[in-house]
């Protein structure tokens, strides 16, 4: 009795086709919603980690993360607000290697390092 099914290396292979093929739709709406909906996936390093927030020397290039619920130690100061950075080599970060905050809280250039 001829089954309604085919069976057979030709229909075992169309199957595999149509999961395939399913899962590149999937894929590829999942793709698109990202990219409509303006998430991304940000691969940089993060300056500090979850619950802390980054701080630099005064007079100096040298910075440090400090714990959200406590105060910049002493020879620290919160960057300029809206100068933060917030991942390695992102625009504040590049600025902040050449730029310094000096003991009046003005920003000025760093000395060249030899």
């Amino acid at each position: 009795m001829p089954t309604s099914h085919p069976t057979g290396r030709r229909a075992l292979a169309r199957r595999r086709s149509g999961v395939r093929g399913a899962a590149a739709a999937v894929l590829a709406g999942a793709a698109a919603a990202v990219a409509l909906t303006g998430c991304s996936i940000d691969f940089r390093d993060a300056v500090c980690g979850g619950g802390e927030y980054p701080v630099m020397t005064v007079g100096g290039t040298g910075s440090a993360c400090v714990p959200d619920d406590e105060q910049p130690p002493e020879g620290y100061v919160r960057y300029p607000e809206g100068k933060v950075p917030k991942h390695v080599d992102d625009k504040w970060d590049v600025y902040w290697r050449t730029h310094m905050v000096d003991e009046n809280g003005d920003i000025v250039d760093a000395p060249e390092v030899e």
